[in-house]
């Protein structure tokens, strides 16, 4: 005789239920894990109020970004007493690796808005994530494209710039870096704890 559920759509003892699509990704077996959660404080020796920052992830193959965004932006801060940009922008990021090559670093993208909403970016920066665990505050020095001298005096009167084409390829190769003849900007400070799990059980060194 055929076993009959009674429970009212309840599945059997033993048969699972069905799978439901979460947010978050459970983490690989035999994988260690790093947890970062922090702010984006804020930005401070720019020529230019009214600034936001873009911000993206860069990681290795053996990365696999489990929660979080992988990219973002704050709000527009306009400082009033001094030349710091407060954004306060949350960072939560939860990573699983099988090694340690191709760390995680965040790129950063400093931009101006003017009072009839046209935006120019005073600064690309990127940073590794920390590699200890435990609270950390890291400053992040952002540089920009010098130009040749008419777009220096045309920055300067008119505002604008040039800009990178793809300012992702300045962060992954060193090379396309180093064609660049680039200016100092503003630095950009960061406040970041980092967790770390199972880097010992899986042979990861750290």
């Amino acid at each position: 005789m055929p076993e009959r559920n009674w429970g009212g759509g309840v599945p059997r003892v033993g048969v699972p239920p069905p799978k439901k699509n979460n947010v978050c990704v459970s983490p690989p077996r035999a994988m260690a894990e790093v947890h970062v959660i922090g702010q984006i404080v804020g930005g401070s020796g720019f020529p230019q109020r009214r600034l936001f920052c873009k911000w993206g992830l860069q990681a290795g193959a053996a990365w696999k970004l489990l929660s979080g965004s992988s990219s973002g932006q704050t709000q527009i801060d306009d400082p009033q007493a001094d030349d710091v940009a407060y954004w306060c922008h949350p960072l939560d990021l939860h990573f699983a690796t099988k090694g340690l090559q191709g760390w995680p670093k965040l790129s950063l993208q400093v931009w101006h808005q003017d009072g009839l909403g046209r935006s120019q970016v005073l600064g690309y920066g990127f940073c590794h994530l920390p590699a200890t665990p435990g609270g950390h505050a890291v400053t992040c020095v952002t540089w920009r494209p010098r130009g040749t001298w008419r777009e220096r005096l045309r920055r300067r009167f008119v505002g604008g710039g040039p800009q990178l084409r793809n300012p992702e390829a300045a962060v992954v190769g060193a090379t396309e870096r180093f064609r660049l003849s680039t200016e100092a900007a503003g630095t950009v400070h960061l406040h970041l704890g980092v967790l770390l799990r199972n880097f010992g059980r899986y042979g990861v060194e750290c």
